[in-house]
């Protein structure tokens, strides 16, 4: 068995949390009963707050007794991975919530709440929440947790937003909007990790009003909202951000007569694909459903768009890759043989990296190649912007506002660490995690 919440499971336990202090090398654990088996979470910010005891029954397990525990499950070596890649990449730790009757896995991946301290605000955390399957296996979805919660502290420092970053993965069945003990659960439990969100892969927007109008103001996003879906902001700050990679190496923002490689038409790639064809350029487009793809052809004649499979897309001879799909699309064996001159895309991760050694010496290979790319926390941070924003101005804020913005702070950015890398010599994602991490690892 190599799953902490089975353990939970057998131990009648809700909650795991993992803590870890890189500046000591020092970890904690904390595992507790925190409410009933039939807790009606239906009734949450009704009946009962995030700091009620929904139990008359709480068990509290201290950092040996959790460590013994484990031990007794037979999970120590699952779990002492699990600390590795905490470890190797200097997180705060991850916060762990099991719904038992619903069968829900809430895994809160905590990179840093440097940024979020005393910044008057519910919200410690700033980071979208994603669900994956139930035969998606443990590991792997605390992986996506861990990596995509230390992008998000450095996206929210690329535009300058109070939040430490977060981001949640939720092991479950399909979301139903209407129930409302499950919605109920999910608003519990992002409040507890004081974390500011939205949906993302595999959660509807329209959860969003669910959430505001029955359980929490911590979620953003989504229809009728006041800044609406956070996609577009996202795709063009990522287009924007391209425009000036391209102006660094041929002294012209323009794509004309160029050639790009879209991975991906979900929310952020169909948009960003969008704003690539209002330019003379040529598409090749690959996307889950063929019905998308599809879709993207007729909605936009005036532009050669090529179809192509999902095994070929890396194999595509473009002047761009624009990922904007699922994360770790490039490690060693990819970098080796895509014939891009740019890696340029909204998607999260693209690197197969774990930690900040990783994916700098995964920057490293793409530069040898004479590829440039660019972590992509520095470019595709308008999304998190445009959830700050609402969060903090609600329908004070206008999507013309928020778009000035855009324009302001990403290729703005992006020309600077352009620059400056070429100025030291030094890989453009070295030069952005340079010009940050300071701000995450130094003095508190």
């Amino acid at each position: 068995m190599n799953s902490l919440f089975e353990v939970l499971k057998k131990e009648n336990l809700t909650t795991l949390k993992l803590r870890y202090n890189f500046r000591s090398n020092q970890f904690n654990a904390l595992a507790a009963k925190e409410w009933e088996a039939d807790a009606d979470f239906s009734k949450y910010n009704k009946a009962f707050t995030v700091g009620s005891i929904q139990t008359d029954s709480g068990r509290h397990l201290n950092t040996s007794e959790v460590e013994a525990m484990f031990e007794t499950h037979g999970v120590t070596s699952h779990y002492r991975k699990i600390q590795d890649l905490i470890r190797q990449g200097k997180h705060f730790g991850i916060d762990f919530l099991f719904h038992n009757k619903l069968n829900i896995r809430f895994v809160c991946g905590i990179h840093s709440n440097i940024r979020g301290l005393n910044n008057k605000s519910h919200a410690t955390y700033a980071g979208a929440t994603r669900r994956h399957g139930l035969d998606k296996a443990e590991l792997d979805v605390i992986i996506d947790a861990l990596n995509l919660s230390r992008a998000m502290t450095f996206k929210n420092i690329a535009v300058d937003i109070p939040f430490g970053g977060c981001k949640t993965t939720i092991q479950m069945g399909d979301l139903d909007i209407d129930n409302m003990e499950m919605m109920g659960f999910l608003a519990y439990a992002c409040d507890t990790t004081r974390c500011l969100t939205g949906p993302d892969m595999s959660f509807p927007k329209t959860m969003v009003k669910v959430m505001n109008e029955n359980f929490t103001m911590q979620y953003v996003g989504g229809p009728g909202s006041a800044l609406g879906d956070t996609a577009i902001p996202t795709a063009y700050g990522a287009y924007l951000a391209l425009k000036q990679a391209v102006k660094s190496q041929t002294g012209s923002e323009s794509l004309d007569g160029m050639s790009v490689a879209v991975q991906g038409l979900g929310a952020v790639g169909y948009n960003m694909a969008s704003y690539l064809a209002s330019e003379k350029t040529t598409l090749y487009v690959t996307d889950l459903s063929e019905e998308r793809v599809q879709q993207f052809i007729k909605e936009h004649p005036s532009c050669e768009v090529i179809a192509v499979s999902l095994d070929e897309i890396l194999d595509v001879e473009a002047d761009i890759f624009a990922p904007c799909a699922m994360g770790g699309i490039l490690g060693d064996e990819e970098i080796a043989k895509i014939k891009f001159k740019y890696v340029f895309g909204a998607a999260n991760n693209q690197l197969r990296a774990t930690n900040q050694t990783e994916e700098i010496r995964l920057a490293k290979l793409l530069a040898e190649r004479g590829i440039l790319f660019q972590t992509e926390w520095w470019h595709n941070a308008a999304g998190v912007l445009a959830a700050s924003e609402e969060y903090t101005h609600g329908f004070n804020q206008t999507i013309d506002d928020l778009m000035k913005k855009v324009e302001a702070i990403l290729p703005t950015q992006t020309w600077k660490n352009l620059t400056k890398a070429k100025e030291l010599g030094i890989t453009p994602t070295e030069c952005a995690y340079q010009s940050s991490q300071d701000l995450v690892y130094g003095e508190i």
